[in-house]
């Protein structure tokens, strides 16, 4: 059966490659000319997503690209004094396994482990699909698939085409997101400096193997007006959410006209009652984003890939089953990952200074904690810090083509 999928990024060739392994000719399309190499940000794969990896036999090589952030200084408005956190601790409280990476780094090893065995169609998008899968681009020829899998992010041009526009289904947290690359001008190596006010918070990182340093933002604001590529709007809107914060945040705006790679969008949960329709489904964030940077949304679209393509292979290509068992799979995942970040989303961007105060303080708390206090205590709150533990990672091992 051939299948096409619609995005070269994380959950793209994470399903090409289990596809390939069941037996399935893929093709994938991107829009890109290449694959993706901006800057990009870090993300966090918890164990679902490491013992996938860990089966395609990537892991080594994510460990080895690992961003190694171990510790935060915390700088909250109007306080000269920092407060230290070990970060470890915080992530030992939330997963037996977890790894953070650089999004890029993650996208190109999964690809590097499926281009072998994939068709990889840079440059061109897709323009319809039919009902029985007649396909059309942008420049290339139309063709015909089985089955067509958006996989193509937030901004879904596969959702867009078959389900209809994204506001029909998406909701706002209350809360953007933004990313610049600039130089790594404090030497930062596993060490996250953090700038904490009311409603917004700007971080500066680094890692070992980078040449430079990452800004991560996050504002409380209501919807902003502007459109998702335009980046000299986005910027405008992100000097006017962070100046004065602190002077070592206006040195890191003062970057936004040279900086390499810039990132700024909303954080927006997707609400679908079903992201299958006729010969088509949607993977990752292009049907079920619970919010970037706030909801797992990397490891959820690593574990929906994988389980699309086992229940695939459990249902012999029949899509209108494997459909449905795809879906009610991910359901409750994908439920908890919702309910997770909008509540994290409040969290991580306290709305007053009290809130700050209560942030800070807690995490220096569970820092201070042995190690295995912080998990015991973690694990009362499935729901909550130890959401990603309660995800199981089924086999289909069985189904893999000899």
């Amino acid at each position: 059966m051939k299948v096409l999928i619609s995005g070269a990024s994380v959950s793209g060739p994470v399903l090409a490659y289990w596809l390939t392994r069941h037996g399935f000719t893929v093709t994938v399309v991107e829009r890109a000319p290449q694959l993706r190499k901006t800057g990009g940000h870090a993300v966090d794969l918890f164990r679902p997503a490491m013992e996938i990896s860990e089966r395609m036999g990537v892991l080594p090589r994510l460990e080895a690209k690992a961003t190694g952030t171990d510790r935060m200084t915390v700088y909250r408005e109007g306080i000269a004094r920092p407060t230290s956190v070990d970060l470890t601790k915080i992530y030992g409280a939330t997963s037996d396994r977890h790894l953070e990476i650089m999004r890029d780094d993650l996208s190109e090893i999964y690809y590097e482990a499926t281009r072998d065995d994939v068709e990889y169609v840079f440059g061109d998008s897709i323009t319809s699909i039919s009902d029985d899968g007649e396909v059309t681009f942008d420049h290339g020829t139309p063709r015909r698939f089985d089955i067509v899998v958006g996989a193509d992010g937030l901004h879904s041009n596969v959702r867009r085409l078959v389900f209809g526009e994204e506001p029909e289904f998406s909701e706002f947290v209350g809360a953007y997101l933004a990313v610049l690359s600039v130089p790594n001008d404090r030497n930062l190596d596993g060490e996250f400096v953090n700038h904490l006010g009311a409603g917004r918070m700007a971080g500066m990182y680094g890692a070992r193997h980078l040449g430079d340093a990452r800004v991560v933002c996050l504002f409380r604001s209501e919807p902003l007006d502007y459109h998702h590529r335009d980046v000299a709007r986005q910027k405008e809107l992100l000097r006017a959410a962070f100046t004065g914060l602190h002077t070592e945040v206006d040195a890191w705006l003062g970057r936004l006209e040279d900086t390499p790679a810039f990132y700024f969008d909303s954080i927006t949960q997707l609400r679908m009652d079903t992201w299958s329709r006729g010969r088509v489904t949607l993977v990752g964030d292009a049907g079920y984003c619970p919010g970037p940077a706030v909801g797992g949304s990397t490891s959820l679209a690593v574990l929906g890939a994988y389980v699309l393509a086992g229940e695939l292979a459990a249902a012999r290509g029949d899509h209108t089953r494997a459909f449905a068992a795809y879906e009610r799979e991910m359901a409750e995942l994908v439920r908890a990952s919702r309910a997770f970040a909008a509540t994290a989303a409040k969290t991580l961007i306290p709305a007053s200074r009290l809130g700050v105060w209560g942030l800070v303080t807690g995490a220096r708390v569970v820092s201070a904690l042995p190690s295995r206090i912080g998990k015991a205590l973690a694990r009362l709150n499935t729901q909550g810090f130890r959401m990603h533990e309660s995800m199981k990672v089924k086999d289909y091992s069985a189904l893999i083509s000899a």
